[in-house]
């Protein structure tokens, strides 16, 4: 997953036949797919890739790519997209570099008519598609108690021809901020409206730095050694009573900017080689894992560190897609995300994961990925955000663009925490104003007393 941004995934596409050229033998992905899901269409051909953002009433391009090596595809902003056929070369499957899961393509005779033919201008058409992008897409209106329909009843009359931007862009903020969810928005250039679950904040890099410090000054005063990695967005400690300590503040980020996939995957596990080495993965107690300001990012980055934590392989979650216009009940197939043990060092004693309301996204996926960690997991602090789909970016006509999500994550039993957040097993406050003024920090301090006393057995 991502950050609490929308940039837009990114493709590279491998065929079966890597020395296939658009000037020889037409590569087997060439032609124009449908996704299942994601309301999106492909055009590939000629070294060319192509997005299309469909609804029943518009179909705008979106991302573009180009052909960078045999097999390769690469967006403006470098990432890159894998591409694969299957059997009868009329099913694709498509995975994002960094992805959890993949994403089937059917292949279809050509573009949609609305894809070949200028899109309607004015701030109605922008009304129409915004309304209709999540009228096909969203899943949770009927969890959050919204009519949609109600709510295209009660603001389009208010969208006309003279409609200026700002007032459009207040319209569609009205319209989606009783969703509460951090993963929707409205964004026009430089401003974008989102709105959190009631009761929480979404992490920004200056409450990240005043935590950090925080904690610093705070829990880590007596600490051994603290050790900074992958741009900060890693903080690892060990503690005096033999118990480790591991802030991560996201699951991205970690190289520099625009770094791709792998340089990201390459800092992590220079982070982790030396927070959890042989020497100490050997003679750690128990070791507190600090998610509680967690912007997100990328789910198989908290796949790759959950890898670290076990020796046995297990579910860490199933992901499922809205994927029927008219019928929100219904979904792709789930793709089960499995964690397997890493090679090399591994820490498989007692875990404390400490939450928040600011545990946002792949902050969440990762938490997720450890309920079912075989061993002692505990989840201390407060319910995370409540949002763990992929965030789809959709076009509008007049250049605004609308950010939702159309994605389940599933535990074993079927269930999802897509609102509520995960719940801790033990509350504790995170991060209040009376915590800062008296410089407590209870789930940290709860979280060290449980596994200074042999870590504790829950289950889920």
């Amino acid at each position: 997953m991502r950050l609490v941004t929308a940039t837009a995934t990114a493709l590279a596409l491998a065929a079966p036949t890597a020395t296939a050229t658009a000037t020889t033998h037409r590569p087997p992905t060439d032609g124009v797919w449908r996704m299942d899901g994601y309301g999106t269409v492909l055009s590939i051909r000629d070294g060319r890739f192509q997005e299309y953002q469909t609804t029943a009433v518009s179909c705008l391009k979106g991302d573009s790519a180009q052909r960078t090596g045999p097999t390769a595809y690469t967006l403006p902003d470098g990432t890159v997209l894998t591409v694969r056929t299957h059997g009868d070369r009329d099913h694709a499957s498509l995975r994002t570099d960094g992805s959890v899961g993949d994403r089937n393509l059917r292949r279809i005779p050509k573009l949609p008519d609305t894809c070949t033919r200028p899109a309607p201008k004015g701030p109605r058409a922008a009304f129409d598609v915004f309304w209709q992008s999540f009228e096909e897409n969203y899943p949770f209106f009927a969890a959050k108690g919204i009519d949609w329909h109600a709510v295209r009843d009660r603001y389009r009359p208010r969208v006309h021809a003279g409609t200026t931007r700002d007032e459009l862009y207040a319209v569609f903020s009205e319209m989606v901020g009783p969703l509460h969810d951090a993963h929707v928005a409205v964004q026009d250039g430089d401003r974008v409206f989102a709105q959190p679950r009631p009761g929480t904040v979404v992490p920004t890099e200056d409450l990240d730095a005043k935590v950090k410090k925080f904690i610093v000054a705070r829990d880590l005063k007596n600490a051994r050694t603290v050790q900074d990695f992958a741009n900060g967005r890693i903080t690892y400690a060990d503690l005096p009573g033999g118990q480790g300590y591991l802030r991560i503040s996201g699951f991205g980020g970690y190289a520099d900017d625009g770094a791709p996939y792998a340089a990201q995957l390459a800092e992590l596990d220079r982070a982790l080689d030396t927070a959890l080495s042989r020497e100490r993965t050997q003679r750690l107690k128990g070791l507190i894992i600090d998610l509680r300001i967690n912007g997100g990012g990328s789910d198989a980055l908290g796949i790759h560190i959950a890898e670290r934590l076990t020796d046995a392989s297990y579910l860490a979650y199933s992901k499922r897609a809205r994927n029927d216009p008219a019928d929100p009940t219904r979904h792709t197939r789930p793709q089960p995300a499995y964690v397997a043990p890493a090679q090399g060092p591994r820490y498989t004693g007692p875990v404390a994961v400490l939450t928040g309301g600011s545990t946002v996204s792949a902050g969440e996926t990762f938490t997720q990925a450890l309920m079912d960690r075989p061993g002692r997991t505990v989840r201390i602090g407060q319910p995370t955000q409540g949002v763990f789909s992929d965030v789809m970016t959709r076009r509008l006509p007049n250049g605004m663009s609308a950010w939702l999500p159309n994605e389940e994550f599933l535990t074993r039993s079927g269930s999802t925490f897509d609102g509520t957040g995960i719940p801790p097993h033990l509350k504790e406050p995170v991060f209040t104003k009376e915590e800062f003024a008296k410089k407590r920090d209870s789930a940290f301090d709860r979280a060290l007393n449980i596994l200074r006393n042999g870590g504790g057995a829950t289950t889920d």
